[in-house]
């Protein structure tokens, strides 16, 4: 985390606090809040929207990603999932595929609580292995007419 500056992990931090306010959790109530830094600098957040039908709701990680995509972001450099505490709040394993597609095993992704932050790990750290975009390009560049 030390290529983050602490003025743009204050401004992920307050985006994603103010998003998890926001956040649609009539069953769960399990409240997060995301905000990405993309390329240019700036800042995208997104909060989880619950959906009665379970598997139709979203994460706030992809709301927020989603933020950055229509903003002309393409490339994600650091993202901070904010939960209610105590327990850190992880990108799910979907989430953590969608950072990918925006990002690489270098992307810093950063845990927050209530109090404050709680863990910081690179996207290979909890994605290792991963796939992603470069390996579609790779595929077509050894495909055979």
């Amino acid at each position: 985390m030390s290529h983050l500056a602490n003025a743009d992990l204050q401004r992920l931090l307050a985006a994603a606090r103010s998003a998890r306010a926001q956040a649609y959790v009539p069953y769960s109530h399990f409240a997060v809040g995301a905000a990405v830094l993309d390329e240019q600098g700036r800042v995208h957040a997104g909060c989880n929207v619950e959906n009665a039908s379970y598997p139709q709701g979203w994460c706030a990680e992809a709301s927020a990603l989603a933020a950055m995509v229509l903003a002309g972001g393409r490339r994600a450099t650091a993202v901070l999932v904010a939960g209610p505490g105590p327990a850190t709040t992880t990108p799910c394993g979907g989430c953590r595929q969608k950072l990918r597609e925006f990002g690489d095993d270098t992307l810093v992704v950063i845990a927050a609580d209530p109090g404050g932050i709680r863990h910081t790990w690179t996207l290979g750290q909890l994605l290792p292995e991963s796939f992603g975009p470069e390996a579609l390009a790779a595929g077509q560049q050894h495909s055979h007419p």
